[in-house]
């Protein structure tokens, strides 16, 4: 099961999760679109992998599956990241 992660690891935008605006790479790193767009180039600065759209877990799934809540950042935030 996905690990639905709260925030962007690069800028710590909320990420909830029901959010269109979350991408991840297959190690479920989350970053926010604008910096997988903007600072990313759509690569993950963890793993060089793809990011994509995060699936939205169904709300009647949530209760018993529910979401992360811990907060992961990058060092540094985006600059880490090469922006």
């Amino acid at each position: 099961m996905l690990e639905l992660r709260p925030n962007c690891e690069c800028c710590d935008r909320d990420l909830p999760p029901e959010s269109l605006d979350a991408r991840i790479c297959s190690f479920e790193c989350t970053y926010c679109n604008a910096c997988a767009d903007t600072h990313l180039n759509g690569r993950c600065p963890n793993c060089s992998g793809e990011l994509v759209r995060r699936p939205v877990r169904p709300v009647a799934k949530l209760a018993a599956n529910p979401p992360s809540i811990l907060r992961l950042l990058k060092a540094g935030r985006c600059d880490a990241a090469g922006a």
